[in-house]
């Protein structure tokens, strides 16, 4: 079985950004193949890879709400349309999830993606859940079982006092996370007593550990103003070798 990690944060604390940071870490670990899983409605993370997406999950879901092809049933139907929508790159895939169903309803798409990993999941080592904001949903995408909870931050007490809340409700939700870390993103350097006060409380209040600060950096915003794969980042920019260190720490 593969290893689940999943982002979690408020909007804009750059789950995002991390998530496609990972996947420049674990290429270059050879830790492949594993599945991204872009389940925010407002999906971005084929941005930050350079990717162009055909289908999503959502479009699938439209579809089977419709006439199906002759002789052929719902779930060898969802299952074709599924493997159109596998992004496959040289050591990893990406699946979009897109738009729910309607207004507020995320409830048939997030099945379909829980039935999309149940089908998908023997073939990766690692399955990477970028999540939109907040936590209630992963109850309902058959992740109830988390290796890694990676929970993002910006360097806001507002950001720190939501990550807390997050870890803190993983229980109330059924979830069974094994490890959560708290990343915080775009930090200022050096870090203001009063904001390391804030982190500090929030990884002794929680059973998240500090994985790591990665600082504000020209590099990541230039990257992504210019279109370029975050994969193609330069190994010895100051940026990237904190956040490698930083996965080191959590995935050693």
């Amino acid at each position: 079985m593969p290893k689940i990690i999943a982002m979690a944060g408020k909007g804009g604390t750059g789950k995002t950004t991390t998530t496609a940071l990972l996947t420049k870490y674990l290429l270059a670990k050879k830790e492949t193949p594993f599945l991204l899983v872009d389940a925010d409605a407002n999906a971005n993370l084929n941005e930050l890879l350079n990717l162009d997406v055909g289908l999503t999950l959502g479009q699938i879901r439209k579809e089977l709400k419709g006439e199906l092809p002759a002789h052929i049933t719902r779930d060898q139907f969802m299952e074709m349309k599924i493997h159109q929508a596998l992004i496959e790159e040289t050591g990893y895939d990406l699946l979009v999830m897109g738009q729910p169903d309607g207004p507020g309803c995320y409830c048939a798409a997030n099945q379909h993606l829980a039935m999309t990993m149940d089908k998908l999941a023997d073939n990766y080592k690692y399955i990477i859940v970028d999540n939109e904001a907040g936590m209630e949903h992963l109850s309902r995408m058959n992740l109830r079982s988390i290796d890694y909870l990676l929970v993002t931050s910006d360097p806001s007490a507002r950001g720190i006092l939501t990550a807390k809340r997050i870890s803190e409700i993983t229980e109330p939700l059924g979830l069974q996370i094994k490890e959560q870390y708290l990343i915080v993103n775009r930090a200022p350097q050096p870090i203001p007593p009063a904001l390391q006060e804030k982190i500090d409380e929030a990884v002794t209040d929680t059973g998240m550990k500090l994985g790591g600060i990665i600082p504000s950096s020209d590099t990541l915003i230039n990257q992504e103003l210019s279109g370029e794969s975050y994969v193609s980042l330069d190994d010895s920019a100051k940026v990237i070798q904190t956040v490698n260190a930083i996965f080191d720490k959590i995935f050693a």
